[in-house]
């Protein structure tokens, strides 16, 4: 099972969706564990070696790529669109969680829906 971080501006209603379907899934929002105001480099330090959600394709993917390239932790990301395609992602995030592993996405960045 993956250990997911959705960030701050996470689409809740993927989220909703996610655990609707999916109780035990393990999903957390950085609001829920103190992390409301990190930037982007600190959610991608590792937080509990969770995978980061999040929806800032601007930003997000040379945050993570400058980690990896420095040699420090990157457990990966799930850059998810927020375009309204939200049964798709949800359907795409579900299979992820049942055929990957975590060290699958290590210092990856994933593009979501597949």
């Amino acid at each position: 099972m993956l250990r997911l971080l959705a960030d701050q501006n996470f689409n809740e209603d993927i989220i909703s969706g996610l655990l609707d379907r999916r109780p035990r899934l393990d999903v957390i929002c950085a609001r829920d564990v103190g992390l409301d105001a990190a930037k982007d480099p600190a959610l991608l330090a590792a937080h509990e070696d969770r995978i980061l959600l999040t929806h800032d394709h601007k930003t997000v993917p040379d945050f993570a790529y400058d980690r990896v390239r420095a040699g420090q932790p990157m457990p990966g990301v799930c850059l998810v669109e927020n375009t309204g395609a939200f049964r798709e992602v949800i359907e795409d995030l579900l299979m992820a969680d049942e055929i990957t592993v975590p060290d699958d996405w290590r210092d990856k960045v994933q593009r979501f829906p597949l």
